[in-house]
């Protein structure tokens, strides 16, 4: 049992500049497409998060040799994935839907995966029947369950519908260029969410070699042959940044986080036109992205499909808003680490919101808030959007902060440090 964390309050407009650890989602991909490479890759400034390291410690086991660098750095070396080995995937989706198709792609011997009780819920079925239909062994439907490799993948097409997760079509893109005929894959059904970590995947794919064709609607193909090495420095995780950067918007305060890139296709950095549209100034310049609170939120009507994960702290701002906010396009949340949107209803009411969910998201009213117990329900961007009430919210006690180490190492040393330097 987890005991409760009572957010800070913060005294005043928080002004501060932050520096936030690398991305998780261009981490995971780096380590992966460096794992199925044809020498060494560095990469350099990773997230070291429980995400992160679920992901070194499922590629050690098959294998891959990862080392330390004393700047902090990995050197991953290449190697024959063997088994029989089981692989932890925590409740990670990058790892959980990542490695089973380098798996499939190199391993010999049997794989076993598994994950946290959570994990065992989600999606999964989508990428097992794709890699099945490419010719890999695989016995079940979803967490836990057993690859059996042979050293190869013959590869070719398949169609998924990948309305529930972009995850499904980037683990099938990260490895194909190691199966045998390569991989195409077609999308058939809703709109796929996240678009921005596909084209993520796409990108680093050509960077290590790749020959990637991305020309036509809902298809991908990803011809087969090597992975050259390849060397990264990995951006600030900007969805991470949010957080942060809610802080000023929630107190009428200033906040500069460093490095903010100027081009990126990381899905956090749509954060900076929400906030534009609640009223908030906004400036990128060469240090870094500054926020300026002042005066009152407002509320916006937002579609967020293709950027989700914004999806807990645009919500603790609307629920601090002086007018209506509706986020739209989300529906896929329901199956992430929590049913995000049912989630944010309940403890967004509790508190004494006025929240109501929607066929594809939330509608969120003004309402007085109130301190409370607000459940994270171990999905780290709940919390966070804990905590970001609670700086305007007296009693605001989040009950498992500790799940943002899947993200935020140290989350509340490093909020402490934020509010309090």
């Amino acid at each position: 049992m987890t005991s409760s964390w009572t957010a800070p309050v913060a005294d005043g407009p928080v002004r501060a500049t932050v520096t936030v650890p690398g991305s998780k989602s261009i981490t995971n991909r780096a380590l992966v497409l460096a794992a199925l490479a044809d020498g060494p890759s560095r990469i350099t400034d990773p997230l070291r998060s429980r995400d992160t390291l679920l992901m070194t410690q499922a590629l050690r086991s098959l294998g891959t040799g990862i080392a330390d660098g004393p700047d902090g750095s990995w050197d991953v070396s290449p190697a024959a994935f063997t088994g029989p080995v089981t692989v932890d995937c925590g409740l990670a989706g990058t790892v959980m839907r990542f490695v089973p198709p380098a798996a499939a792609a190199l391993a010999s011997g049997e794989i076993v995966f598994d994950g946290d009780e959570y994990a065992r819920q989600r999606p999964m079925r989508t990428v097992l029947d794709a890699l099945r239909a490419l010719g890999a062994q695989i016995d079940g439907d979803g967490l836990p369950f057993t690859l059996t490799g042979t050293g190869s993948l013959v590869g070719g097409a398949v169609t998924i519908d990948a309305s529930a997760s972009s995850q499904f079509v980037s683990g099938l893109l990260l490895s194909g260029a190691r199966y045998e005929r390569g991989v195409r894959v077609d999308h058939s059904g809703k709109p796929v969410p996240s678009m921005p970590h596909i084209e993520m995947s796409v990108q680093m794919l050509r960077a290590h070699g790749a020959e990637v064709d991305d020309s036509l609607p809902n298809s991908w193909i990803v011809q087969p042959g090597p992975l050259r090495a390849y060397d990264w420095r990995i951006e600030p995780d900007l969805s991470n940044a949010t957080v942060f950067l809610a802080a000023a918007a929630a107190t009428g305060g200033e906040v500069t986080v460093t490095g903010w890139p100027h081009e990126t296709t990381q899905a956090g950095d749509a954060f900076r036109g929400i906030l534009e549209q609640m009223g908030v100034t906004v400036e990128l310049s060469g240090t870094g992205l500054t926020v300026r609170g002042g005066g009152s939120l407002r509320g916006v009507d937002v579609d967020l499909h293709e950027v989700g994960e914004l999806t807990p702290t645009v919500a603790a701002l609307a629920a601090l808003a002086d007018g209506p906010s509706i986020i739209r396009g989300v529906a896929h949340l329901r199956g992430h680490e929590t049913d995000r949107l049912a989630a944010l209803t309940t403890e967004l009411n509790r508190l004494g919101g006025k929240a109501t969910e929607t066929e594809d998201g939330l509608r969120i009213e003004p309402a007085p808030l109130t301190g409370g117990l607000w459940h994270a329900y171990a999905d780290h961007r709940m919390a966070t959007a804990g905590a970001i009430l609670g700086l305007v919210v007296p009693g605001v006690a989040v009950d498992d902060i500790g799940c943002t180490s899947k993200t935020i190492p140290d989350f509340t040393g490093r909020w402490d440090e934020f509010l309090n330097g």
